[in-house]
């Protein structure tokens, strides 16, 4: 059993514990759930809950929502659960397709735009915080740190084709071939670490494996003793016997990624928040979404942990509950990626 499986398991017995019930999830295999509707009587049908978009933030929300499931005498929704990547599934929440979209980032002005366009109106919850995490793979030797200036020099869209060995990017590393994983175009991490490395939103070389299944770059890197790739913490936690972090140097030193560099700040420019996006009408016309995101909220701080990633401070997810049920609906966060952005700034930012 991997990590996440065997912390989930000691988790959802406490939950169990609450809510009479046991839950099982298994997240080192995502899947897609068949779309149905499950006749419950004449009068009554179970509704489906239809959630896209984030690979990161897919371990958080299938654990709850397995954990929602199980509880069938209590909670009436049906979820339906898949990943396409942040900004594919904001595409399809603003088409009206989805009711929540997991992001791995903010959403951006064109989709606000997008979904403005289309009637959808949205409330926005962080639910954790993510060290985005540059790995390599168990087996090398020579990197243990890496700077975000040797980062930029390794991913801007110059480098493509001419910095493809290791003793390119730093002169005391082996003049061995350098083999890259990053995340795909559809994916709310590739925006944000672009943002954050190359100092613009989706730019980037493209000689690289991509995917937006993080799943897809751990088994990469785990297995290719030259490779580099970046992905969410949680996948680096499940993955530790095959990966290596390398800590990353803003110009205050090195630190290594984990919740305690994120709580106290220290891991910048990587750390993110995590957010889900919920489509306000749907919430009017379907009291089973309101139940599951009542459950994702109260049990969001102890499956965020147990799954790899950094739970936010209690004030953070009563705002979040508050902002919830007032029908808050808004961003804050402007439009844009927010660099550096700190897990207090949650408690400061009005909605907008």
């Amino acid at each position: 059993m991997n990590a996440i499986a065997k912390n989930l398991a000691l988790v959802f017995g406490v939950l169990a514990f609450a809510t009479s019930c046991t839950a099982t999830s298994n997240l080192s295999t995502p899947t897609q759930q068949s779309p149905k509707v499950t006749e419950v009587s004449d009068a009554t049908k179970v509704r489906v809950i239809k959630i896209d978009g984030s690979s990161t933030v897919y371990p958080i929300t299938e654990a709850i929502a397995n954990q929602f499931q199980q509880n069938k005498q209590q909670y009436k929704g049906q979820v339906l659960l898949s990943f396409s990547g942040t900004s594919a599934g904001f595409k399809k929440f603003c088409n009206k397709e989805t009711d929540i979209s997991n992001a791995s980032r903010p959403i951006l002005k064109a989709e606000i735009e997008a979904c403005n366009k289309n009637g959808v109106k949205f409330i926005e919850l962080p639910v954790a915080f993510d060290a985005l995490t540059v790995a390599v793979n168990s087996q090398n030797t020579w990197a243990k740190d890496i700077t975000v200036a040797e980062l930029k020099k390794l991913w801007e869209p110059e480098a493509q084709g001419k910095i493809t060995r290791w003793n390119q990017v730093r002169s005391s590393w082996p003049n061995q071939p350098i083999n890259l994983y990053g995340a795909g175009g559809q994916s709310g991490t590739f925006d944000y670490f672009t943002e954050a490395i190359v100092g613009k939103t989706r730019v980037s070389r493209t000689d690289y494996i991509s995917s937006e299944d993080d799943l897809v770059l751990v088994r990469g890197v785990g297995t290719d003793s030259n490779a580099l790739g970046y992905f969410g913490l949680a996948y680096y936690e499940d993955n530790k016997s095959r990966l290596k972090p390398l800590a990353i140097d803003s110009g205050k030193g090195a630190v290594l990624p984990s919740p305690e560099t994120v709580e106290k700040a220290e891991y910048q420019p990587l750390a993110r928040p995590l957010l889900i996006y919920v489509n306000a009408q749907s919430l009017q016309n379907q009291p089973e979404l309101k139940e599951f995101v009542d459950y994702y909220l109260k049990y969001a701080p102890i499956t965020t942990s147990s799954v790899g990633y950094v739970p936010l401070p209690s004030e953070a997810y009563e705002l979040a509950e508050k902002n919830f049920q007032a029908g808050k609906e808004g961003t804050v966060f402007a439009g844009k990626e927010q660099i550096n952005f700190q897990i207090s700034d949650l408690l400061k930012t009005p909605q907008k």
